[in-house]
């Protein structure tokens, strides 16, 4: 029995734009009994908010088949200092998920991390804190390493640019969560329960999910409905020195290469 970490955007919908196929493949999922985890770097969003975007698309996942960057960065700290004081520059996903672990978000110098992750507040002062609190000796988490992130209006800087500001000013490298991290991976493999080789990790991104994937020894199939595109393939995977085993068009591809399913095309692409 094969297991799946999908990627969301790029691979299930587009912004405000569900993906052709999706839905049906993760109804082919369910249907079967294969599990699954929609694993995402993006920081902002809880598992529910995440659910509640996918039912707005015409995609009924349960939140529990979620799984952010937020809540793996969570997940490391408890292993290593449960119940400790972070200062957080980062939105309510991160803050949620770290309080939810039992962390204390605090503004006071007290603080063991810096924990990181998109912050479309981000300010000179929050930059000037982080970097306090890092030279004092304070542990920096960044959930992922995204420099850019698709938004309506196009790319816009991700959680990666702000922590280059960051990891200038006060000289400390980041422990890195999110993907292709095998931080990340590794928490989501356990989900499955299941080995790495009865693993597909589904993506877009050459750099992160398929590097993700054969960083932790899974199988890889790279479709070409976001980041990577039947037109710029080749220079994606030279760039990001990765080869997946499988190229796929989309998702219906993968489902008749992979599960031997020919998924029907629905109203609206879901």
């Amino acid at each position: 029995m094969y297991g799946f970490l999908i990627d969301l955007d790029g691979t299930l919908y587009r912004g405000h734009e569900p993906i052709p196929y999706a839905g049906a493949f993760l109804r082919l999922l369910e249907a079967r009994g294969l599990p699954y985890q929609l694993v995402t770097n993006n920081s902002s969003r809880s598992p529910e908010q995440v659910a509640e975007h996918l039912q707005a698309l015409g995609i009924a996942v349960p939140a529990a088949r979620v799984f952010t960057s937020s809540q793996a960065a969570a997940l490391y700290l408890h292993a290593r200092q449960p119940g400790a004081r972070a200062y957080v520059i980062g939105e309510a996903g991160l803050r949620d998920a770290l309080t939810a672990a039992g962390f204390a978000v605090t503004e006071h110098d007290d603080a063991a991390f810096v924990v990181q992750g998109i912050d479309r507040s981000f300010t000179y002062g929050k930059l000037a804190e982080a970097v306090r609190r890092l030279r004092g000796g304070a542990g920096y988490v960044l959930t992922n390493p995204d420099l850019l992130l698709p938004g309506d209006g196009g790319l816009q800087p991700g959680a990666g640019s702000l922590a280059a500001a960051i990891r200038a000013a006060a000289g400390v490298e980041p422990v890195t969560i999110g993907k292709p991290s095998p931080i990340i991976m590794a928490y989501a493999i356990a989900r499955l329960g299941l080995s790495p080789a009865d693993v597909w990790v589904i993506g877009d991104n050459a750099a992160t999910d398929i590097r993700g994937g054969a960083i932790s020894r899974c199988r890889t199939a790279l479709v070409l409905t976001g980041v990577a595109t039947p037109a710029n393939v080749h220079e994606q995977l030279a760039a990001a020195g990765v080869t997946p085993d499988l190229v796929c068009t989309d998702l219906r591809d993968f489902a008749a290469q992979v599960l031997d399913v020919e998924l029907p095309a629905e109203p609206g692409g879901a």
